[in-house]
């Protein structure tokens, strides 16, 4: 049995962030052009989360290291999305 790799984006987020709906839109389109997978966590549902990153949100992994936080900038994402996934660091 293969396991599946863990997406490639991880957005940290909560509902009613007026600041995550653009960074969703911009990762929803850099995944989608790139044929890279991507999820969504929310601070509401993780506490660990919730301390970690409260004042940050949203915040974007990539290949489980912190990339961006408030806001994306699409070609420092493509750009990071060139590099070859990294083999370690949390996971989605």
């Amino acid at each position: 049995m293969t396991e599946s790799a863990p997406p490639r984006i991880v957005l940290i987020s909560k509902p009613g962030c007026h600041l995550c709906d653009p960074v969703r839109e911009v990762i929803s389109r850099v995944a989608r052009d790139l044929g890279v997978s991507w999820t969504e966590r929310s601070i509401l549902d993780d506490p660990e989360l919730n301390a970690a990153y409260s004042e940050q949100i949203p915040v974007t992994f990539v290949d489980g290291t912190q990339h961006d936080y408030w806001r994306v900038d699409e070609s420092r994402l493509r750009a990071a999305l060139a590099e070859p996934r990294a083999t370690d660091g949390p996971s989605a």
